[in-house]
């Protein structure tokens, strides 16, 4: 079996949507003739943790941990933070707190000194171990998955040095994610932001990011054409629970919510449905789950929703099916037409809410690329920021369609094309042929 080094910040014990890609790619990637060998942390700052995702480690995965200095023990020192609490990510906000000078200075010395992220100070002494181990233990091909970017740094010395095979896997961007302009950067650090980017994206064998608008604007920057490998759900996830009506019309939306992503006009249709219609108001349920930014709850509370709104924060991977199948309706929420990455945004829930066969309402471009995926698989509608009344329109018929027991469910094939194992196999068949060219 060929071997291919992995370099992964996330990894289990880690939650979250970031450790899922690689976790099961690798689970998968055995079967096309790749033995993952993992290159992670053993002492992380993870924002989530979650054990149950330890199951999908399979025997034939070679796991290396090393210990990494996370600055951000220090900067909960400075902040005042409990040792115990978690650092948000994306820049969500869940309390309303003023941002006092030491969290724009924290802020400006992240953006301004720990370039390209708060991981790099783990490049050397990694690229140092790899050096020796790889001289030891060959591998065929390495693959780095970003963010946080430095892991593309420790490949790109690798390449450099023992001229492996390298694939830059892009799971988001890097000067062009939402957040990037909130890092209070000089003109010095962004340019070398941008100039670390481009050597990425111009000395890997082969660049890989998971949609196909995301390519294209990699593509731009690096020069190149860059492959496109989806996110996926996992079948072995999916428990095949068998959808019985709640006795709430109930709306789920599990994950991150940002400031950027809130639907305002969302909550105004379900707010006028509840003022005017009340089977709507008796039957109405939204569940919210994850990391919701205090400005949505705001939102939330203006419409007089409060009442019909549960919170809960991360749940288990292994619970996420379940919860799936028990919705009435499943919420996706991406970014205003305005916003240059919304087009190109497909988060991994899209995948886990079309496998799970409810209906999937996507609050975002209408020409995007989930636009087109939901069309494609029958999974959901999609429907821009700005038309209310088209929002109010397909909830209030899913609500009557729920009335009479007949909410559809997706049973579309076209759906499994987007499988983890189906889209490991298309990995497979690329580092074959970085290998080989």
């Amino acid at each position: 079996m060929k071997r291919v080094l992995i370099i992964t910040y996330y990894w289990p014990p880690s939650g979250g949507s970031g450790v899922q890609r690689w976790l099961k790619m690798s689970k998968y990637l055995p079967e096309f003739g790749w033995q993952p060998v993992i290159y992670t942390t053993e002492n992380a700052e993870y924002p989530i943790i979650d054990k149950s995702l330890e199951k999908d480690i399979v025997p034939e995965v070679e796991v290396i941990r090393r210990p990494i200095v996370e600055p951000y023990t220090f900067y909960k020192k400075f902040l005042g933070i409990k040792k115990e609490e978690t650092i948000k990510m994306g820049f969500i906000e869940e309390n309303e707190k003023k941002q006092g000078w030491k969290k724009n200075l924290s802020m400006w010395i992240r953006g301004n000194l720990f370039i390209p992220d708060a991981r790099c100070l783990w490049i050397c002494p990694s690229v140092k171990f790899l050096k020796h181990y790889l001289k030891e233990h060959p591998v065929d091909a390495i693959i780095s998955t970003g963010p946080p970017h430095s892991m593309h740094l420790i490949a790109m010395k690798l390449k450099e040095e023992l001229n492996i095979p390298w694939i830059a896997d892009f799971r988001d961007p890097w000067t062009e994610i939402d957040y990037f302009s909130n890092l209070r950067l000089t003109k010095w650090a962004s340019r070398k932001h941008h100039r670390l980017e481009r050597e990425v994206l111009t000395l890997a064998d082969k660049v890989v990011t998971v949609a196909p608008d995301g390519a294209r604007r990699l593509g731009r920057l690096g020069n190149r054409n860059v492959r496109v490998i989806y996110n996926g759900f996992d079948r072995n996830d999916d428990t095949k629970t068998v959808f019985t009506p709640s006795e709430k019309f109930s709306i789920t939306y599990l994950g991150m919510l940002s400031k950027a992503q809130n639907p305002e006009t969302l909550w105004e249709a379900i707010g006028e449905l509840v003022k005017t219609d009340n089977g709507f108001a008796k039957d109405l349920k939204i569940n919210m789950i994850g990391q919701i930014d205090s400005s949505v709850v705001q939102c939330i509370e203006a419409q007089g929703l409060s009442k019909h709104v549960s919170y809960s924060s991360y749940i288990p991977h292994s619970e996420v099916s379940t919860v799936h199948r028990s919705s009435s309706l499943l919420l996706l929420l991406l970014m205003p037409d305005s916003e240059p990455r919304a087009k190109g945004l497909l988060t991994g829930k899209l995948f886990e809410y079309m496998a799970s066969g409810r209906p999937v309402l996507c609050i975002g471009p209408e020409n995007g690329d989930a636009a087109r995926i939901l069309k494609e698989t029958n999974a959901g509608q999609t429907v821009s920021f700005e038309d209310k009344e088209k929002i109010k329109e397909i909830v209030k018929d899913l609500h009557q369609k729920y009335l009479e027991n007949g909410l559809p469910s997706n049973e579309s094939k076209e759906v499994e094309k987007y499988s983890r194992r189906a889209l490991a196999g298309e990995y497979g068949k690329l580092l074959d042929k970085t290998i080989t060219e």
